[in-house]
């Protein structure tokens, strides 16, 4: 009797592709793809500093006191400093702010001992203002600012001067391609990607910060990884990781 031959289907891996919702260096792209993680990259939020004269006048006006300032977003360091560059400007300030980009661009132009301390996000960055028994802040911030940290200090008496430096504009899309995994950077982007998309369930969603994933809890039930330390490098390397001990296969 003639043997049969057996036929046998093999799971062949897959790479895995990836949409990230902030515009990325090709360096990062091409680490990731070597890596058998595609990531195509595309920004849905723009950020404007504010071009007014009276802003302008009142950095020039704060840079001459010793106040301690916070930063929770890089785009506000970033703006800041431009503004003080342009007029020769180095303020003696005390300075609370985001860990990872948003801390190195202040070290870079503030040096490291303005420093006081830094956190991966708001809620804990106010909790060490509060920790330090500081009496009063002014918070650089974005139009589209959330209320975490305020809300803390207000609730402990820290009196909080707001100027808002920098606008986010929400730059939605629809995105007809399938993704294994998205990530995100900023409340903002979360907000504008739902906005006009809902991704299967099966999609990895990943987050930098517990701020971007509480944002991203309120539109939908994917699994989301959260990176415990800020920086596109950290979260990028996460999703790598993620991929690598857990397979794509066809």
């Amino acid at each position: 009797m003639e043997k049969k031959s057996s036929i046998k289907y093999v799971m062949q891996k897959n790479k895995a592709h990836i949409l990230c919702t902030k515009k990325l260096p090709q360096s990062l792209i091409d680490k990731a793809a070597a890596q058998d993680v595609l990531i195509d990259a595309s920004s849905f939020i723009e950020v404007k500093a504010i071009a007014d004269e009276k802003i302008k006048e009142k950095i020039i006006e704060l840079s001459r006191q010793s106040l301690t300032v916070v930063f929770t977003s890089m785009h506000a360091a970033e703006t800041i400093i431009e503004k003080l560059k342009s007029q020769q400007l180095k303020p003696d300030w005390k300075i609370y702010c985001m860990a990872g980009t948003t801390k190195k661009i202040i070290n870079e132009y503030f040096g490291e001992t303005s420093t006081i301390d830094s956190a991966i996000d708001a809620s804990s960055l106010a909790g060490k203002i509060i920790r330090d028994d500081i009496k009063g802040i002014v918070f650089f911030c974005g139009n589209q600012r959330r209320d975490e940290l305020p809300k803390q200090l207000a609730a402990h008496n820290i009196s909080v001067k707001e100027l808002i430096v920098y606008e986010t504009i929400l730059t939605p899309k629809a995105i007809l391609k399938n993704y294994n995994g998205i990530l995100f950077f900023s409340p903002s982007a979360a907000k504008s990607f739902f906005s006009a998309n809902q991704p299967e369930k099966e999609v990895i969603l990943f987050a930098i910060g517990n701020t971007t994933a509480d944002t991203l809890k309120e539109y939908c039930h994917n699994k989301i990884i959260i990176s415990e330390s800020p920086g596109r490098e950290i979260l990028i390397g996460i999703c790598v990781e993620y991929f690598q001990t857990h397979p794509v296969y066809y």
